[in-house]
């Protein structure tokens, strides 16, 4: 798989990443990833902390921003079945560029499908999800059907569940989605 975001999140061996909750009340919400040893890999903040509904940012474990993810609005949107996410990277001028759309079914009765389907810009190639985010039980699925990250319930805990991401997967790229998927179902970067 070639790089969404940057090839610097990606690794040649499978890992397993471990994803933990921040309350609204302490932090304004969001969420920390950490590696196997414990070490901050990426933090995202949702609207309790930008203080913005529809937009997320997903920053590297020093802070860094890597994705401005939004939420699109205006008539043409609230027209449309599906709900559209953006997500930008920053090139190195620090101009955003546009790397995914993420499109999900709005909650009414025109909703055919229940997938979520994202576009990676420029490339023309896509990634689908499927199972149920809440439950802690889906995957990213690529065009040719292989699963390249699944996440997983954690034993015991609502606020704690892993990541299992395939080789050469974009980890940035991944917790891009998975940030979009928390807010949609009113999870930690949700207002």
């Amino acid at each position: 798989m070639k790089a969404v975001v940057s090839k610097l999140h990606c690794s040649s061996m499978e890992e397993v990443m471990v994803v933990r909750r921040r309350p609204h009340v302490v932090n304004g919400g969001g969420f920390v990833v950490t590696d196997c040893k414990e070490k901050i890999v990426f933090k995202i903040d949702g609207c309790g902390v930008l203080g913005t509904k529809g937009e997320l940012v997903l920053r590297d474990g020093d802070g860094n921003d890597l994705l401005l993810i939004n939420k699109k609005g205006g008539m043409v949107q609230a027209l449309s079945i599906h709900n559209k996410w953006k997500g930008y990277s920053y090139d190195y001028q620090g101009s955003p560029k546009p790397v995914f759309t993420l499109r999900d079914p709005k909650h009414s009765c025109f909703s055919i499908t229940g997938s979520i389907r994202i576009s990676v810009q420029p490339v023309n190639c896509y990634f689908d999800v499927k199972g149920y985010f809440p439950d802690r039980d889906c995957s990213i699925i690529d065009s040719t059907g292989n699963v390249i990250a699944q996440v997983k319930e954690w034993i015991g805990s609502r606020d704690i569940y892993k990541v299992v991401i395939k080789p050469s997967v974009d980890k940035a790229f991944v917790f891009g989605v998975i940030a979009v998927l928390d807010y949609i179902y009113g999870e930690s970067t949700s207002c």
